[in-house]
């Protein structure tokens, strides 16, 4: 789709036409939040949950979001209409708004745009990740903010390492990737992510999926725990489960995509293919 249909503040106009004035604090200071979810074959997947994220994140950066759910849900159901886009990621963004001062937080902007989805394949699954750790903790890590600064900074350091991504330690305790969650899988089959990061929804239907087979635990994971971990991946909307097969050089368990993995990513995507949100 060449030129989308987006939406910015009660209007709906080409992505091409549209834009915000350079007061708006979200360029300013980088400040405002957002919430992406997939639609697939038309439906939205799993949109009460993000809607929830929403609108607690908004609440915690003190901004107005301006529409009740139901008139949220009514707009994105009116873009995707007029995208018509079977798989698409919709980005829901809310700024501080236009400041005078460029520092207080006025009447927030709300932009939702909605973009093609190209999901994991089965070569990705199989390949699976290798990762880096960083010493880094993000600021409000429950806000899904537009604060990325660490990810894209690191990004010619994720190159130069041969690594597809980076994962947030600090003082030894591990976070999240800068887009997903983190797990792992103990030797004694325990599933393992940590209690810091922000809430990611696949990684709440991950663990719902897999305490109903396996021991579960949300708490403070070590670097070292990971290191010798049998098993690891990672969660989130755009990628579901992949399997994480390297961290710092070191190979997670035999290198290999792990079964306990294997199988939890089998029935999230059962659950994903068959949600109405």
């Amino acid at each position: 789709m060449s030129d989308p249909i987006v939406y910015i503040n009660d209007t709906f106009l080409p992505a091409s036409q549209a834009a915000l004035q350079i007061s708006d604090l979200a360029i300013q200071r980088g400040y405002g939040i957002f919430d992406f979810f997939k639609t697939l074959d038309h439906l939205p997947v799993f949109l009460d949950e993000h809607l929830d994220r929403f609108y607690h994140s908004a609440e915690q950066m003190r901004l107005a979001p301006g529409k009740d759910r139901d008139q949220l849900r009514e707009v994105i159901r009116e873009l995707a209409a007029q995208n018509n886009i079977a798989n698409a990621g919709i980005r829901i963004t809310l700024t501080g708004g236009y400041s005078p001062d460029g520092y207080s937080i006025t009447r927030p902007n709300l932009v939702i745009t909605q973009q093609p989805l190209q999901l994991p394949d089965r070569e990705q699954f199989r390949r699976g990740l290798r990762l880096i750790s960083y010493p880094h903790q993000r600021q409000m890590p429950q806000v899904k903010s537009l604060d990325y600064l660490m990810a894209i900074w690191l990004q010619p350091l994720i190159r130069e390492k041969g690594a597809d991504d980076v994962l947030y330690q600090y003082n030894g305790l591990v976070s999240e990737c800068p887009r997903a969650n983190f797990f792992i899988v103990t030797g004694n089959d325990t599933v393992v992510t940590s209690s810091q990061p922000l809430k990611g929804i696949i990684r709440m239907k991950t663990l719902e999926i897999a305490c109903k087979q396996f021991k579960v635990e949300e708490r403070e994971l070590t670097l070292e725990e990971v290191y010798q971990a049998r098993e690891a991946f990672i969660t989130s909307t755009t990628k579901h489960i992949l399997p994480v097969v390297q961290l710092d050089g070191r190979a997670i368990g035999d290198g290999e995509p792990g079964n306990i993995t294997t199988m939890l990513n089998m029935e999230l995507d059962d659950l994903i293919y068959n949600d109405e949100a």
